[in-house]
């Protein structure tokens, strides 16, 4: 599921992934390394999806001495949280085509 807001998806599965990651590793550049992905795009993704929210999902914190961080908003939690009910909604929900559309996939 896709949610877009004009021409930018404003949320969507990967930006889920990634708000998980950031939530389990602390740090976008850690995120971003789990799920093989560049810091550079992990960060376009936050600020692209923070941009397109009301109120942000994350929250960054400056570098330094102990290296900055990142967590995530009440918001943010909110989002993974409703995002994999949608999911599981619409699994539970479609299962038979999602059968008959798997056994048109080659193995």
């Amino acid at each position: 599921m896709r949610i877009r807001s004009g021409d930018a998806v404003a949320l969507g599965p990967g930006k889920v992934d990634l708000l998980e990651a950031v939530r389990e590793y602390g740090s976008i550049s850690a995120a971003a390394r789990s799920l093989d992905m560049s810091y550079r795009r992990a960060w376009l993704l936050i600020d692209e999806l923070n941009r397109s929210l009301k109120s942000p999902a994350t929250q960054s914190e400056q570098g330094g001495q102990a290296g900055g961080g990142c967590t995530l908003t009440p918001v943010g939690e909110n989002i993974i949280r409703l995002y994999r009910e949608v999911e599981e909604e619409a699994r539970r929900s479609c299962a038979k085509q999602i059968t008959e559309l798997t056994r048109l996939i080659r193995s």
